[in-house]
């Protein structure tokens, strides 16, 4: 698989200013090199940075419409290369080949496909009493998103920002740079100007940190872990500088006593294995009242079983040995496992069995701390208050998902949950809904209009 030996700057691919071996980009599947690319420095960083300085007087002074076009040429574009795409994410993430195509480039054509037309139909100005409220971009935008999902993040983030007249530096996740380098390719070709979307692959402590600490740098949009949020924050924090954060996650699927408990606890298993369980708002602790309790177990081992071979393997060693810690500490702290365990399930590759504990407590470790593997803990409830303190009793709130015989219960149950997303009874994503989270799961929202909001900046002009 071919790679880029440069960095995409100022419309143009150039060598970066590093010297060493650069980064290498492993195939999770099989351990084998595919690729290497190059490491940025905090040098690499700020000539991207410059450039983008530079364009954005002339793409913030574009008309919406014409930004529009360039994001619908960009959707076209990602269309005619989905195949490719897909397979560039399989190879370097591991996910599965349908899962790729499916989910991992459709859902961001979509996203692109929506910010086009937003930019074209948003209202960037309003008349309040005696005022014009103008709604302009926020500037030059820092984005580093992460490697679960590295097409539709960088596109939640690049899309709106491109919509809302700001300029790019994008910092791809380290293990899948080659879809970023793809994304490059597509957005050169659609025909946004020099300098408005600049690309530089790198480690997060040497570009990522470069990045969000350049004076040059308006916004910071990250999506990764609470604990770099943090950091990302306080950095921000102390230059005065706007955030989006995107962060962890320990969603609750609860499960009502008058819910279809197989339906629930089929797609709850479903939810948690997708992606290997590399998503922040997978559904990874399923509450389940102590009269359905033992059933839901027995369905959920029996559904869990049946995705030994289906889904991939996690991105990284690293990864891998995180998770099988995750479960050895839940067998230690008194969790029942009844699907899976920490044993690779094959010689080759960073696989996790699909996992499932049973009597899990709400103060264990795996009820608490995000595992990000295909391993779900299963809690027993009492009544309908013990269900939401259980819910609620953690420091994420990111997603969630509500079950019951009538939707008028469920509606009633999701509304008292402190989280930014709730699925009820099943309901499908959404891509045009606010996605992000309370608390310690992050600041700001992504898609639809909420996430084009976080790039603009407001002036009032009184008369």
């Amino acid at each position: 698989m071919k790679a880029h030996d440069g960095m995409y700057i100022g419309g143009e691919w150039r060598d970066g200013a590093g010297t060493d071996a650069g980064i290498a980009v492993v195939n999770p599947a099989d351990e084998q090199l595919i690729a290497t690319v190059p490491a940025g420095t905090a040098e690499d960083i700020d000539t991207a940075v410059r450039a983008a300085r530079a364009a954005l007087p002339g793409w913030a002074a574009t008309e919406p419409a014409e930004r529009g076009a360039r994001l619908a040429a960009l959707r076209d574009i990602l269309v005619a290369r989905k195949d490719e795409i897909a397979e560039t994410v399989t190879a370097e993430l591991g996910s599965p080949l349908p899962f790729s195509q499916r989910v991992q480039v459709g859902l961001p054509i979509l996203v692109t496909g929506s910010y086009a037309e937003l930019a074209a139909t948003y209202a960037f100005e309003e008349k309040v009493g005696n005022s014009t409220v103008c709604l302009e971009p926020v500037g030059v935008v820092g984005a580093i998103t992460p490697w679960n999902y590295p097409l539709h993040q960088i596109v939640n983030k690049v899309a709106p920002a491109l919509a809302a007249g700001c300029t790019i530096v994008l910092k791809p996740a380290e293990d899948t740079p080659l879809t970023a380098q793809l994304f490059a390719e597509a957005v050169h070709e659609a025909g946004v100007p020099a300098g408005v979307f600049n690309l530089v692959t790198g480690l997060g402590p040497v570009a990522g940190q470069a990045l969000a600490e350049h004076p040059g740098v308006d916004l910071v949009s990250f999506t990764g872990s609470t604990a770099v949020g943090r950091q990302i924050g306080a950095t921000a924090g102390a230059a005065v500088k706007r955030v989006a954060l995107e962060l962890g996650g320990k969603s609750a699927n609860v499960i009502l006593p008058s819910a279809d408990l197989a339906k629930a606890v089929n797609v709850g298993v479903a939810n948690v294995m997708s992606n290997s369980g590399q998503t922040c708002s997978a559904w990874t602790r399923m509450l389940v009242h102590t009269s359905r309790y033992d059933e839901a177990v027995e369905l959920a081992a029996d559904a869990a079983a049946k995705y030994g071979d289906r889904i991939g393997p996690l991105v990284n060693a690293k990864q891998r040995q995180r998770v099988r810690g995750y479960i050895e500490k839940g067998v230690a702290e008194g969790a029942r496992l009844v699907a899976g365990g920490p044993e690779s399930p094959r010689e080759q590759g960073y696989f996790v069995s699909p996992t499932v504990f049973a009597d899990v407590t709400p103060e264990m470790t795996i009820a608490q701390e995000e595992i990000f593997g295909p391993v779900l803990s299963i809690l027993r409830y009492e009544n309908e208050a013990d269900a939401l303190r259980i819910a609620n009793g953690t420091v994420y709130g990111l997603a969630g998902a509500v079950w019951a015989g009538d939707e008028t219960e469920a509606v009633a149950f999701a509304r008292q949950l402190d989280t930014g997303q709730v699925d009820i009874n099943g309901g499908r994503f959404n891509h045009l809904a606010p996605f992000g989270g309370y608390k310690q799961s992050g600041v700001g929202r992504e898609l639809g209009s909420h996430g084009l909001a976080e790039y603009l900046q407001t002036k009032s002009l009184q008369f």
